[in-house]
């Protein structure tokens, strides 16, 4: 079941965001926002831009022109330290999850604590590290390498080493990509169990219609560009315009 916000607060403002890759306008004056425990998704065709919007978003890729604002700091002015702390309260799963081969569940989980320096004992890290294992089911994982693990489980502890930090904003990169149907549904339902538990606002990109159908309680159209439509699930389903009917048939 998909969780309500909790206010209107704005946590994510995008305003006439460009970006383009030589002649090919990828992102051409796209506008968002992204209100406080809320889950969002943005729609889109394959190489439609989805994914440049949120590596913009977290400060990957910097734009052409517009304004990215997240939880009241504007990222395009951000240096190197400010971005880092800011990124403490915005996590972000990517498509391939990102999972470090030469280190241990365990390890991976802990290493985004050691980089931001935190100071706390082994104790709590490792305290922390089996409450993020348990939010996605995989305690028993703690001292396996990620070879060691199926493809569904990679992406759960992906997610966990994303929820140590207790972000107040999730950034999901194609989250059920590459999974079949029974594990795409089991992220899908993590998806919607974070949000309800922590409160967390969430973009989802993605181009499975189940995944957007399951989680959003909005949907914004990425086509030509453009933020092109946003509305429920159902209200764009039931939208005549061709270009957008054509993603529900």
């Amino acid at each position: 079941m998909k969780h309500q916000t909790d206010t209107r607060e704005t946590v994510i403002a995008v305003k006439g965001l460009c970006k383009s890759f030589g002649s090919h306008r990828v992102l051409d004056h796209f506008d968002l926002t992204l209100q406080r425990g809320e889950s969002l998704v943005v729609l889109g065709r394959s190489g439609s831009g989805k994914s440049v919007l949120i590596k913009c978003i977290i400060g990957l890729i910097r734009p052409d022109h517009g304004k990215i604002t997240v939880l009241d700091e504007n990222v395009l002015t951000l240096d190197h330290k400010a971005m880092d702390k800011m990124r403490m309260k915005v996590g972000f799963l990517f498509q391939s999850n990102a999972l470090y081969d030469s280190m241990t569940v365990r390890e991976n989980l802990e290493f985004p604590l050691r980089r931001h320096a935190f100071r706390m004992g082994q104790q709590e890290v490792d305290d922390l590290v089996m409450e993020a294992l348990k939010n996605v089911g995989l305690e028993h994982t703690v001292d396996m390498m990620p070879v060691e693990l199926s493809g569904g489980m990679r992406k759960r502890i992906a997610l966990a080493r994303t929820l140590i930090l207790k972000p107040e904003i999730i950034l999901y990169d194609e989250p059920t990509t590459g999974l079949d149907p029974i594990t795409s549904r089991e992220i899908i339902n993590l998806i919607n169990t974070i949000g309800e538990k922590y409160h967390t606002a969430s973009i989802i990109i993605t181009h499975d219609m189940k995944c957007v159908q399951l989680t959003a309680q909005r949907v914004a159209m990425l086509i030509d560009g453009r933020c092109y439509a946003t509305g429920t699930y159902d209200a764009l389903k039931n939208n005549p315009d061709e270009k957008i009917n054509l993603f529900f048939q």
